[in-house]
């Protein structure tokens, strides 16, 4: 089992969304128009009757696969890929996010689209302020390609690269020890002579 590695304040509805999908078992809660609505719903991005159609459902996966895209970029240390920015952008225009200032002078982007975008706005919203407070570079997905869980890194120096040390971790280790050894593993049973 994984260990959560829950992201800070509104991070972790980022994180949630992207955990929706589970590469290991093959699981998906975003599937249907009511699977969506509920989670956004549960989530506080949406709220009363709301209306999710199939093209809605279809843009909610497509921005949660460009966010898990962005989160692996962060692992690795490289440049976000430009189509998951694209998709982020496009959501970001959808949502109509507008600078909004509250009666303390605080400004925060809130979407003027209701409905299922805005509620994806929202979500936007989030990734902004995390990226003004420095915690979005430590949202990261897993390493481990069959995984790909998205993680918050906790370490001091943002070197975390795995879901959990204890499952993928250890997958990725074994098999760059497999990949050192010239020959086959050694047999644990005794030869008989």
């Amino acid at each position: 089992m994984r260990k959560q590695q829950q992201a800070p304040g509104e991070l972790e509805r980022v994180r949630a969304f992207v955990n929706t999908r589970d590469l290991e078992d093959g699981s998906d809660v975003l599937t249907t128009p009511d699977e969506l609505r509920v989670w956004l719903i549960d989530q506080d991005l949406a709220s009363g009757p709301l209306r999710v159609s199939p093209a809605a459902v279809r843009r909610a996966r497509a921005l949660r696969e460009a966010i898990r895209e962005i989160l692996i970029s962060h692992t690795e240390g490289a440049e976000p890929p430009p189509h998951a920015c694209v998709t982020l952008d496009q959501a970001a225009m959808k949502a109509r996010l507008a600078l909004r200032f509250d009666d303390r002078g605080a400004a925060k982007l809130e979407p003027a689209a209701g409905g299922v975008d805005g509620a994806l706005g929202r979500l936007l919203g989030v990734i902004q302020l995390a990226l003004a407070d420095g915690t979005w570079a430590r949202l990261k997905a897993c390493r481990e390609q069959s995984c790909e869980w998205a993680f918050y890194d906790h370490t001091k120096n943002q070197s975390g690269a795995w879901c959990t040390m204890e499952v993928c971790g250890n997958r990725a280790k074994a098999r760059a020890y497999r990949k050192r050894r010239p020959g086959p593993l050694p047999s644990s049973r005794p030869v008989k002579t």
